[in-house]
């Protein structure tokens, strides 16, 4: 069934088990001793040498002469993981990532391209590519047969593929090697494979950049003041466009806890109000918060929530029905207050324990809200205008970071606040803020140019 994982289906046999007095049957024992991310037998696919349909990694079912059973580059010694062909192997060793959902995605796609070409194009088993397959598919992974591109599509749909773009830039193919070199390193020591092909395989060449964030994407002072002022005005006005004004302070909330914070998107999806309090070393007269959580590489941190922060929480906690300021075990800070009207998502958000947004939905409201709020607002020029309408959630942390530079804040308090595991990371918003500077110079000195021409 579309949107039930793994996790949702072990719930449903609980609850199947613990009620068999009362509903007179017994579900078998069994039932969920099954391989982790596989679909039912009803929605799986054949894959087949030459084949035309493709499937994603939970759908795939293989041949007996390509499962890998018989594969060549299989171990002859004792196997550590308990997976007789190819697709038990790959998804034992996903399952290792259970509980990090950005890196178990980023990983499936990458076994699941692999398996789908080896299969189909090559027609070998996962277990048997030598060195020149290896090397056939890097080449492969600069430009992906056309069969194997299309528009993004749910998973579980039919028109799912496992490319959404016809080339791959070199980063991407670089780490697509890299992730299968590393997966085929642990099938090694788990003794599944006798050795790995990958490690005879160079990485894809790639341009070494001085900075490998996007942090040009960081607005100007003048940009993010400019946004900030048109939220504020949307979240005054009364309703219109058939919009529920409680989303303008939603986006609003979740924009300035990103760009007065420095939270990556997935922070703030996840981000708890039981974990937001007055800072101890907080003064009457400056009264400071600190909201701690656990972010990239599973490091704990705190971060200084801003007092328009929390003003624009409170408001949204009353549009949630909720006092922001009484005791509480734990909430989601940001929860959706639009709910599809399906029993499932109606069960989800019951308005008690609301479920937090995703950090794809989460894109999607500051996307929508920065496209909707652009043409209203006044004195930005069409320049500034249009590279506001491409801002993403993730600009709000790289303007953090720019503003607190551009603002003399220790490099070492910014490293902090922005999670940094190297201080050296920290400085290209140094770099960028002296950047701007210069291209602002050079934009005034252009204009003042024009106004002396005769």
């Amino acid at each position: 069934m579309p949107r039930i994982g793994p996790g949702r289906a072990q719930i449903l046999v609980q609850w199947l088990r613990c009620h068999a007095d009362t509903l007179g049957v017994r579900v078998d024992a069994d039932v969920d001793r099954t391989e982790p991310f596989q679909a039912p037998a009803a929605q799986r696919v054949v894959l087949s040498a030459g084949q035309t349909r493709l499937a994603p990694l939970e759908r795939m079912d293989l041949p007996q002469a390509l499962s890998g059973a018989q594969g060549a580059n299989r171990a002859s010694s004792f196997c550590y993981v308990a997976a007789a062909h190819d697709l038990a192997a790959i998804r034992a060793y996903l399952n290792r990532y259970r509980d990090q959902p950005k890196t178990l995605r980023a990983y499936t796609k990458e076994l699941e391209r692999f398996v789908l070409w080896a299969i189909g194009v090559r027609g070998t088993a996962v277990s048997s590519p030598l060195v020149e397959d290896c090397e056939a598919y890097k080449d492969f992974l600069a430009a992906p047969s056309p069969s194997f591109v299309g528009p993004r599509a749910p998973r579980h749909s039919w028109r799912w593929y496992p490319f959404a773009t016809a080339t791959l830039n070199a980063d991407s193919q670089r780490y697509a090697v890299r992730a299968l070199r590393a997966a085929f390193s642990w099938l090694v020591d788990v003794r599944y494979l006798a050795g790995n092909p990958w490690k005879a395989v160079k990485d894809p060449s790639i341009v070494s950049r001085e900075a490998q964030m996007q942090i040009d994407r960081a607005l100007l002072a003048m940009l993010w003041q400019a946004l900030r002022a048109g939220l504020d005005l949307r979240c005054q006005a009364p309703a219109g466009d058939g919009v529920n004004p409680a989303q303008w302070g939603t986006a609003r909330a979740a924009m300035l806890l990103m760009g007065d914070s420095g939270l990556r998107r997935e922070e703030a999806a996840q981000a708890d109000r039981a974990q937001l309090r007055l800072s101890p070393h907080s003064t009457a007269e400056r009264p400071v918060w600190g909201l701690q959580m656990v972010g990239k590489r599973n490091k704990e941190r705190t971060v200084p929530v801003s007092r328009a922060t929390l003003e624009a929480l409170r408001a949204h906690w009353v549009d949630r029905g909720r006092d922001f300021d009484l005791p509480i075990e734990s909430a989601t800070l940001l929860a959706p207050l639009v709910i599809p009207n399906t029993p499932q998502a109606q069960r989800k958000h019951d308005g008690v324990h609301q479920a937090p947004y995703t950090a794809d939905s989460l894109n999607r409201l500051v996307r929508w809200a920065i496209r909707t709020v652009v043409p209203e607002l006044e004195g930005v020029s069409a320049e500034d205008l249009a590279r506001l309408a491409a801002t993403s959630a993730h600009a709000f942390r790289h303007t953090f970071g720019t503003q607190a530079t551009a603002k003399n804040m220790p490099l070492d308090v910014v490293q902090k606040v922005l999670g940094h595991a190297s201080l050296q990371t920290t400085t290209i918003y140094v770099q960028a803020e002296q950047k701007r500077i210069m291209d602002e110079a050079a934009r005034y000195y252009a204009d003042d140019a024009a106004d002396d021409a005769p």
